[in-house]
């Protein structure tokens, strides 16, 4: 049976309250105290859905979905961005503990890694603003805990070398 308009929308305003609360919580994770871009990006991710569901083609996990449209987002909020100045030793600090709590430092770290290749960023992403564990990433990539510290690190220089031009030390001088 061929589903009407209104079934579609009822599916959607649906999928609608199942999700909302966990996509925002997702977004405003990423976008430290900035209420303003959390419900922005939220915002655009559900237009984008209800054009892209609107024809009955939802996907089978909506919140995955929803999630990688709004990451996507970002990043592309944070790529347009012109990033301000950073104390370099803030940097040092955030990556330091995992998951990050500060949430300004969380919004540090997500505009480095919107200029990161995927497999990094999904790396830093995943255990820095994700809190997962190396044991639950090495368990997922299929690969040791030790080869993940390993692409840690290197993710981390990598984040570190993007991040270097908009950095500066205490005394105001670029390290």
């Amino acid at each position: 049976m061929r589903r009407t308009a209104e079934d579609r929308t009822a599916d959607i305003a649906e999928m609608y309250r199942a999700t909302i609360h966990s996509l925002y919580r997702f977004v405003a994770r990423r976008t430290g105290r900035s209420r303003q871009l959390a419900e922005d990006v939220t915002q655009e991710t559900y237009l984008r859905a209800v054009a892209e569901w609107s024809d009955g083609r939802t996907p089978e996990q909506p919140l995955a979905w929803l999630q990688t449209v709004a990451r996507n987002i970002l990043l592309n909020h944070y790529r347009r961005r012109r990033p301000e100045a950073l104390d370099a030793s803030l940097v040092e600090r955030a990556l330091a503990t995992a998951p990050l709590e500060d949430p300004d430092t969380t919004v540090i770290v997500y505009a480095g890694l919107a200029r990161l290749r995927r497999p990094a960023r999904r790396l830093l992403e995943a255990f820095y603003i994700e809190g997962r564990s190396t044991r639950a990433i090495a368990d997922e990539l299929g690969v040791s805990e030790r080869a993940v510290e390993g692409r840690l690190r290197r993710a981390r220089q990598s984040l570190e070398k993007r991040l270097k031009p908009i950095m500066r030390t205490a005394e105001g001088e670029t390290p």
